[in-house]
């Protein structure tokens, strides 16, 4: 079992679910490039990890270039890990920022947002509940121009499937689903949606979102 959140990213390696999402992940940040607006892609990646989703799907990608990105993660060991990995793939480590510091609050996208892309992946199942959850999509009007590309994951646990009600929040919040889909092993879900409301200035300090899992319990 897990004890660090640097421990449980080490479960990429052996275990097939997460192996799988990653996949899935990654051809959606391919997707999003692809359909992203001519010049500059803003990208943000909320609790990034060591941003092993954004730097695996850059290289290859046709607009790569274009893409500027914050990925926020609270973990200095992913942070370190994330960064030795982009210092050996130039000219993305002039392109992306992996910074450490608090993705729940607001100042850790000042000067990032409005993005083209944001993921929030790996988030939705350490939230308290349903009130968080859709406190936490209201909130990405802050992150998001119109037009956004907004992606998600959330695993099922005891046979319920969460990610049905992921995709009921994002439907009452007016978001427009672009594509879903479960991993192989059938309880993890993959979401891409798009975000077609009005952005909204960012506040300072302003909580976005409370993260209360462990990495024991991870979902």
């Amino acid at each position: 079992m897990s004890k660090t959140w640097f421990e449980w990213h080490d479960l990429y390696e052996t275990d097939a679910r997460l192996q799988q999402r990653l996949a899935i992940v990654r051809e959606y940040i391919s997707t999003s490039l692809t359909h992203s607006p001519p010049g500059v892609i803003q990208l943000v990646s909320a609790c990034a990890g060591d941003g092993r989703d954004v730097l695996g799907a850059l290289p290859s990608h046709p607009r790569a270039k274009d893409v500027q990105a914050r990925l926020v993660e609270l973990n200095p060991q992913l942070v370190e890990r994330g960064r030795i990995t982009l210092e050996s793939t130039p000219p993305f480590n002039q392109q992306i920022e992996l910074v450490n510091g608090d993705a729940t609050s607001s100042n850790a996208y000042i000067g990032a947002v409005p993005a083209d892309v944001v993921l929030v992946c790996g988030i939705f199942g350490n939230l308290a509940d349903e009130v968080a959850l859709r406190q936490l999509i209201g909130n990405l009007k802050f992150l998001a121009k119109s037009g956004a590309f907004v992606l998600w994951t959330r695993g099922h646990t005891q046979g319920v499937a969460y990610s049905e009600v992921v995709r009921q929040q994002f439907r009452e919040a007016n978001f427009e689903e672009v594509d879903f889909r479960l991993t192989a092993t059938g309880d993890m879900g993959v979401g891409l949606h798009r975000f077609w409301g009005e952005t909204a200035p960012l506040p300072e300090n302003y909580t976005l979102f409370v993260f209360s899992g462990t990495p024991e319990k991870a979902r």
